[in-house]
């Protein structure tokens, strides 16, 4: 009993505000203190409930949650809850719900007004905590949704960081945390990332190990953490934490590490339904509940749209989404078939591998293989999870390729020196299938796996593709050949007959195009870029198209773009299915004016290829 007393007591002593008191209560406190177990799932505080206890995290992860059910906040190793009822006497504002499976230390309602009437520090932790989570809360209904989807992580990261040497021994580190008042430390060597420090791992790889003050950072630290952009989204980061159970990500740019982002503040500040909704798929253990992630997720899409927030926006929004769904599903996949015999990257193509998605996206994705990779002995297996996952994103809303263009169709699950050669074919012999499927997997990006494949692979192919003028040719005649809808005297050209009489197809006639020029700047240049916004900015710095003509495709993508997610809005809103054929009477008089201005700024851009492509010779 002693050593379990003694254990608790060199846990407080690490855990604020407790750490302040006189090394004569801390003594005592571990005896007045009793313990409780929360399986994984189970409700620890009620909203609308009394409550009349101090929890402290001793191990495990609890979320926190207003009356409505957002996300407020997560606790782990010496996070506490229950103080504001303490305090007020008053039914529990939050709910708390055990993450992972929980021990917690319990401080009987007397303990608690003894410690706040006895120790300032205690009182003006609690009262603090209290007040602030209560302003969060209220700053999370008041304020406005779409200025979470701007914030990027340079606008919510703490910097420049903390750093120190991974010889330094763990008491350094901890005396360094304490006197910058930081909860993490940045280990670099030589001036590199070697690794992380946290004051979770303080707690569980230090006190909880039994190591001393002398242990060398080195063993206690993260090893090569994964750093992010300062110009990521923040949600992106958000949903890259609740997926990998981040606490706290660097943040690196072209000069180094320039600040850090803790889950804590993203999650106050990113409250909107979408992005919460995402947040919450790691928790989700059947693919109807995924579904109904999506589904919910659709709907403030669409209230987002009607409230103005940007193309670029929504389709990032929606492929985040799809992207979050897609890890999800195949984490799921690996816990039903077991851990990958290989390891594998699972590829989304087109407009979701471009980040472009609309309401009305099909899937297309295929599977990387490691070159170990053996048919007989490991083809099964990959062909269940792809059947799975497949499968259940279409069950979430997410429908099958008309094309097959899938992971489940064998065709496109292969091993890394067999799509390497896929693509040397694709670009040196582009016949029309060639092609068809070339400028699809141009658009190629991991979402789930193994990076490093992506990457070898498109290493590989970028500089044939730069330069193989046959492929490019190929592709300027695909794009001057997908005509805008535009007639004689700046008519719109509208479909006779048919399910979509009087109508014009937004995306064959206008987005697809620029998407297909876009793509061919880039190829021909040797750009990495996939957006097709992306691929525009870098195609005129590197002269492939002028800085004006790429300005103009790139006003024209975003205002066809807003007119078809406008569209896809009002048809979700009345019961419909989202499609691209926009009836032009149901646009204003300015907007139709508009729609001419970019379909003609498309035909002159398409009609400037041929002066630059070899269009006319090919047969």
């Amino acid at each position: 009993m002693s050593v379990e007393l003694d254990e608790i007591r060199e846990f407080l002593r690490a855990t604020p505000p407790f750490s302040e008191l006189p090394e004569a209560e801390l003594k005592t406190l571990p005896g007045r203190l009793t313990m409780r177990y929360a399986r994984r799932g189970q409700t620890i505080i009620s909203a609308g409930r009394a409550n009349d206890v101090l929890y402290i995290v001793r191990s495990g992860l609890v979320d926190v949650f207003d009356a409505s059910g957002t996300l407020l906040d997560r606790r782990d190793d010496g996070g506490t809850m229950g103080y504001s009822t303490m305090i007020s006497h008053e039914p529990s504002l939050y709910t708390m719900t055990a993450v992972e499976d929980t021990l917690l230390l319990v401080v009987p309602q007397d303990v608690f007004d003894d410690l706040m009437s006895r120790y300032p520090q205690v009182s003006r932790h609690y009262g603090g905590e209290n007040a602030r989570i209560r302003a969060v809360a209220s700053d999370l209904r008041s304020s406005a949704s779409s200025d979470a989807l701007r914030t990027r992580v340079a606008d919510l990261m703490a910097g420049p960081p903390v750093h120190i040497e991974s010889t330094a021994t763990i008491g350094d580190g901890a005396k360094l945390m304490t006197e910058r008042g930081v909860s993490s430390l940045i280990i670099i060597d030589d001036g590199e990332l070697r690794g992380i420090l946290t004051d979770r791992d303080l707690r569980r790889r230090v006190l909880a190990a039994g190591h001393g003050p002398e242990l060398a950072i080195a063993e206690a630290m993260t090893p090569d953490p994964v750093t992010v952009d300062p110009s990521m989204l923040a949600f992106e980061a958000m949903l890259l934490m609740a997926e990998r159970g981040y606490h706290h990500l660097p943040v690196a740019d072209d000069s180094g590490v320039v600040g850090m982002v803790v889950i804590g503040d993203l999650l106050r500040t990113l409250h909107t339904d979408p992005v919460y909704a995402t947040a919450t798929l790691a928790r989700k253990k059947t693919v109807e509940e995924i579904a109904e992630v999506v589904a919910n997720a659709r709907l403030v899409v669409s209230r987002f749209i009607e409230r103005g927030v940007s193309a670029d926006e929504t389709s990032r929004l929606l492929t985040v989404t799809a992207d979050a769904v897609a890890r999800r599903l195949l984490d799921m996949a690996e816990d039903r078939f077991g851990p990958p015999p290989v390891p594998y990257s699972f590829v989304v193509l087109g407009s979701q591998g471009r980040r472009e998605m609309g309401m009305a996206s099909d899937q297309d994705n295929a599977l990387i293989l490691d070159d170990s990779y053996d048919e007989a002995a490991h083809g099964e297996y990959f062909e269940k999870l792809s059947e799975f996952v497949c499968g259940a994103l279409a069950e979430c809303g997410y429908p099958l390729c008309p094309g097959d263009m899938m992971a489940s169709n064998p065709d496109w699950r292969m091993s890394l020196s067999k799509w390497k050669t896929v693509f040397h074919q694709w670009i040196t012999k582009p016949d029309p299938d060639a092609l068809l499927h070339a400028q699809t997997f141009f658009d190629i990006r991991g979402v789930h796996g193994e990076d490093q494949l992506v990457d070898d692979l498109r290493a590989s192919y970028v500089p044939i593709a730069e330069g193989s003028k046959r492929l490019h040719a190929h592709l300027a005649k695909l794009a001057a050949h997908r005509e805008p809808p535009l007639g004689f005297f700046r008519g719109l050209v509208l479909e006779k007959g048919g399910s979509h009489e009087n109508t014009l197809d937004i995306k064959k006639g206008g987005i697809a195009t620029v998407v297909q020029m876009a793509r061919l700047f880039a190829v021909s240049a040797g750009l990495p870029q996939i957006g097709t916004r992306e691929r525009l900015n870098a195609a005129a710095g590197a002269g492939a198209v002028s800085r004006q003509g790429a300005a103009d495709l790139r006003d024209a993508f975003d205002f066809l773009s807003t007119v078809q997610f406008g569209h896809q809005q009002a048809a979700v809103n009345a019961g419909g299915e989202p499609n691209n054929h926009v009836n032009p009477k149901k646009l204003s008089r300015l907007e139709r004016e508009h729609l001419r201005d970019a379909f003609g700024v498309i035909r002159r851009l398409q009609q400037s290829l041929a002066t630059k492509y070899p269009i006319n010779q090919m047969s």
